[in-house]
């Protein structure tokens, strides 16, 4: 009788160590024992065996920033983690800005976990936010319900469904919300001199392919990025900024970490993989985020952000928007976001190994160090014994991605072309293969994620 239910065999890359031809035994979906191939020893026996030898074997991503629903009757949780599994994530953590109603209430947080756990094909955790019709008092409720995290902005992208919370406001959410260890995320811009910018361009007709990036100057983001980071230590909640373009950001965010106080600092991947003058060029309003795409020069300082490990973790920031909402020629007048689940994980792999940046600091931004951020880290974001056996395969191969095949609600990418240096092989979340080349699991075998009560930082 075999001790497992499954053993991998291949390169384990762990968050500061790879293991040459390791192994992994798997039983009732967990880690249950790890070992290396030494002296032509060979992996144990198992009811099912798997030899990804001349593959990397990485622990599931935790992908930190996920907008699912921002789109009604476009994408939603189920069909968002068909694509999360065909990118190597195991774990969404989904934002709360859904259409048309921002989860804010105990009601919309319990209807969202209902989802996941219907439709969803990898393990979700959740994001809350609190708004000016059910109040500040919301969050006692959102917490006892079992949110990760609350995401705010210090700009309204859109009236109620994503909207500005003022500083004053702002402040009494931290406070209220500190106690719980849970983490405030804030989306930096300032919406003052944002508006203004734009009001000044469109009037003098300055509104095609690179007028994004100049209306949104580094000033407008790192203002309120410092600014967040000064509200939360005054009142010593977790502050958290969850897109970072700027080296100066990285530069605040020390500034305060080094003072003591509880700040994490987030970038996604299209800020280290695209460039201004060549992507936003080439996809003009495809590739418009916020904050916007950088020039070559910022991209390669945030690099040495990350190659110093000052980052606490990468994420897509995934939005599946259709292409309408994309295909205006005033650049002003389309929807800031693209896909990128499927795209996250072989792109900041490359972009690591073109730099010669250990794999190990691709398992710690996309895997350990955001499970420990989202209070995951006892069940996911490494291989241990003991933790959810979620894993991805990675192929090395050289190839151009095409988004033609996406298993996202959409088929477009401004990663299109990209040569990426691996592919995802297969994905297995908790034991259970969830894709290899076609999603294998079922809809509803994903569980919502709750935070761990006590966890420590």
């Amino acid at each position: 009788m075999s001790d497992f239910d499954l053993v991998v065999r291949g390169n384990i890359v762990d968050a500061d160590a790879v293991v040459q031809d390791g192994w992994i035994g798997i039983r009732d979906g967990r880690v249950a024992a790890r070992g290396q191939c030494l002296g032509g020893a060979d992996a144990p026996m198992a009811r099912d065996r798997v030899d990804a030898r001349g593959l990397w074997i990485v622990p599931g991503v935790v992908d930190g920033q996920v907008h699912a629903a921002s789109q009604a009757n476009q994408e939603g949780l189920g069909h968002a983690s068909r694509a999360a599994a065909a990118g190597g994530v195991t774990t969404m953590v989904d934002m709360p800005y859904d259409d048309p109603e921002p989860v804010a209430c105990r009601a919309s947080l319990d209807a969202k976990i209902a989802e996941v756990e219907r439709d969803c094909h990898v393990d979700v955790a959740l994001y809350g936010t609190l708004n000016d019709i059910h109040g500040l008092g919301a969050a006692g409720g959102l917490i006892e319900g079992g949110v990760c995290a609350f995401k705010f902005s210090t700009f309204e992208a859109s009236p109620g469904r994503f909207p500005r919370v003022e500083e004053d406001l702002l402040y009494e959410a931290f406070r209220l919300i500190a106690p719980s260890g849970l983490a405030c995320g804030v989306h930096n811009q300032n919406q003052e001199l944002t508006r203004k910018n734009i009001a000044r361009m469109v009037e003098a007709g300055d509104t095609g392919w690179d007028a994004f990036m100049r209306a949104h100057t580094p000033l407008i983001e790192n203002l309120a990025t410092a600014g967040i980071y000064e509200i939360g230590a005054e009142t010593g909640a977790r502050a958290h900024v969850v897109h970072v373009s700027t080296a100066r950001g990285f530069e605040i965010h020390d500034m305060y970490r080094r003072s003591g106080h509880a700040v994490s600092i987030e970038t996604c991947v299209q800020y280290l993989m695209l460039n201004h003058e060549e992507h936003t060029r080439r996809f003009g309003a495809k590739t418009k985020h916020y904050p916007p795409i950088r020039p070559k020069e910022e991209v390669e300082l945030l690099w040495t952000h990350i190659a110093r490990g000052d980052c606490t973790f990468v994420s897509s920031d995934h939005v599946s928007w259709g292409l309408e909402r994309k295909q205006n020629p005033n650049v002003f007048k389309n929807s800031s976001g693209g896909p990128g689940l499927e795209t996250l994980l072989p792109a900041f792999w490359t972009g690591c190994e073109d730099r010669g940046i250990s794999p190990t600091m691709v398992t710690r931004q996309l895997s350990a160090n955001p499970a420990r951020h989202f209070l995951l880290h006892d069940r996911k974001g490494g291989l241990a014994v003991g933790q959810d056996a979620d894993l991805a395969l990675l192929k090395p191969e050289r190839y151009a991605f095409d988004p033609a095949g996406s298993l996202s609600a959409v088929q477009w990418s401004s990663f299109e072309g990209m040569e990426f240096s691996v592919r995802v092989s297969a994905t297995y979340c908790r034991g259970r293969l969830a894709y290899d080349g076609a999603i294998r699991n079922e809809a509803g075998f994903g569980r919502f994620l709750r935070p761990a009560t006590g966890a420590s930082r």
